[in-house]
């Protein structure tokens, strides 16, 4: 494992176009749980299935029981960037790391001091209202009763992609223009199971991909480089 990571390292200190993609497991060593391992969101037990709850149809028909969700499962404010979003920003500020392609909607990269940051899920930063489009900070909706709601009346949403809803196209685009111009793309934290997010990765037309995860991933066939281990175990050394 250690000449992985030293492998790593080697790549990183030659290269000045690095592009990363992560998933839930950047997050969980904040402790923020994730969605789909045996502890995760999804294989716990609820009134709904998770997947249904977090879906368009049932934030429209059942807004006070999903933000009872929301607010319980779904609050990062109280959690701190780990090693990994510092070693990030840091690698973003020595002009190596260009952009950070995230599943997250936690907000912990900008927390760490990240600037070029794509949501491809959105975040939970961000909250409108449905008829005047009135901005709203996180705070405002986790510490609001029941469902929050706007001066003019309207319900607040969450800028988050919920099941049914499309990805931003715009971010999309800017995804694939970083992930296709890279020189290395780390690839980490994540399944790879979870579409069109996933596919992504087929954008990357170097030598460098690099994939580091617990588990095996669908796609480490394909990576030049797999690193089964913890982030903040490697990211340490970076």
């Amino acid at each position: 494992m250690n000449e992985k990571i030293e492998e790593l390292k080697n790549m990183i200190s030659k290269s000045n176009n690095i592009v990363f993609f992560g998933g839930a497991g950047v997050s969980t060593e904040s402790g923020i749980p994730d969605f789909r391992s045996k502890d995760g969101l999804y294989n716990q037990k609820y009134k709904y299935p998770p997947e249904e709850i977090l879906s368009s149809d049932f934030f429209w028909n059942n807004t006070k029981e999903f933000y009872e969700f929301y607010k319980e499962k779904l609050n990062s404010l109280k959690y701190n960037p780990n090693i990994t979003h510092t070693k990030l920003s840091e690698l973003e500020e020595q002009g190596k790391l260009k952009a950070i392609i995230t599943q997250n909607i936690d907000g912990l990269h900008q927390k760490a001091g990240s600037k070029n940051v794509l949501e491809l899920h959105g975040s939970i930063s961000r909250n409108y209202c449905v008829k005047c489009k009135k901005f709203y900070n996180a705070e405002y909706v986790f510490e609001s009763d029941e469902i929050p709601i706007c001066e003019c009346g309207g319900i607040i949403k969450p800028d988050v992609v919920l099941y049914g809803e499309n990805l931003d196209d715009n971010i999309i685009d800017n995804s694939i223009k970083y992930i296709s111009n890279a020189d290395i793309l780390i690839v980490a934290g994540t399944s790879l199971t979870v579409y069109p997010a996933a596919g992504l990765i087929r954008y990357y037309r170097g030598n460098k991909l690099v994939l580091i995860n617990k588990d095996k991933t669908p796609y480490d066939k394909l990576a030049n480089l797999v690193i089964n281990e913890s982030l903040g175990e490697v990211f340490k050394e970076i």
